[in-house]
């Protein structure tokens, strides 16, 4: 069975969200773009780097999840929207969403953009 790029790019997201629970710098390393950008629940922007340093600290939340996926394929060019769940460290209930935008850069799909915010 071929591979379809909703298909691909549903894999990536489950990748995405996986490494961000399990601190996988080595993961995002091989799924981000050169010229990425991230926009933190803070407000502040970081660049491919200082996310990758960002990741490499162990997260203290448990049972991330992703939650209403909405890949919207646009040619070589798709954003992924969705919501998220976990467990804060004291064992309350987190939320809040996400937008992921993935570009088709050398045959391969690179996360060139994410946008976080919790509720």
């Amino acid at each position: 069975m071929q591979t379809t790029d909703l298909d691909t790019l549903r894999d990536l997201n489950g990748d995405y969200i996986r490494s961000v629970q399990t601190s996988d710098v080595h993961r995002f390393d091989e799924i981000l773009a050169d010229d990425f950008l991230c926009s933190n629940p803070d407000g502040t922007l970081i660049d491919r780097s200082a996310f990758l340093r960002q990741t490499a600290i162990p997260v203290t939340i448990a049972n991330l999840e992703a939650h209403d996926v909405n890949v919207r394929l646009m040619g070589d060019f798709a954003i992924i929207h969705a919501r998220t769940t976990y467990t804060l460290p004291d064992g309350r209930q987190g939320a809040g969403r996400y937008t992921d935008v993935w570009a088709r850069r050398g045959g391969r799909w690179l996360a060139v953009s994410a946008h976080v915010t919790r509720a």
